[in-house]
């Protein structure tokens, strides 16, 4: 049984985050997380009793081939796309982030650091050669509704522009903090 693959801590907690209990739609819970051996296949367990309901939660994640380089935070993910995550959700975290951008320059430069580490990863979802995400990379219905709503949003030169805009604000977030 392969199971898809969270390439980072990051990334594995950002799925969590996205995914609500079912029963009582609590968006937080507990989060304990292990290695565990499913049918001779070693995976990352999150497991958790969910605070709203006690429910018990469990999601499984493929290991990466290779570990994936953490630098700086947050590192969500190497040069492949995610599996866990389509371009529509990532644009959509990177959209909403931007959205809520908090006056405090310390919060603002981390909040947009996620905003451009998001839209970074939607650009991972273009071939090279390509100017655009294609339609078989959003295969959630979240990610879907994203692109119906402004195909456009998925261009590679759109992409490019908004992750170095978003990597520019929150470096200006950074110096704002220390001139005062």
């Amino acid at each position: 049984m392969a199971f898809a693959v969270a390439r980072t801590r990051d990334e594995a907690q950002l799925y969590l985050e996205l995914h609500p209990c079912p029963d009582c739609g609590a968006d937080e819970a507990p989060w304990q997380q292990a290695l565990v051996d499913v049918d001779g296949e070693l995976a990352s367990s999150y497991a958790a009793t969910c605070p709203g309901c006690a429910a018990e939660r469990e999601y499984l994640f493929g290991l990466p081939a290779r570990e994936t380089p953490v630098h700086g935070w947050p590192t969500f993910g190497g040069p492949e796309p995610s599996e866990i995550i389509d371009a529509g959700q990532w644009l959509d975290i990177a959209e909403r982030a931007v959205a809520a951008v908090p006056p405090e320059p310390a919060e603002a430069g981390m909040v947009l650091a996620i905003a451009q580490a998001a839209v970074a990863e939607v650009i991972k979802f273009v071939p090279p050669g390509a100017d655009a995400v294609p339609e078989d990379e959003f295969w959630t219905p979240d990610g879907q509704a994203a692109r119906a709503a402004e195909p456009a949003r998925f261009r590679l030169d759109r992409l490019l522009l908004a992750r170095d805009t978003y990597a520019d604000l929150a470096r200006d977030s950074g110096r704002e903090m220390g001139a005062r």
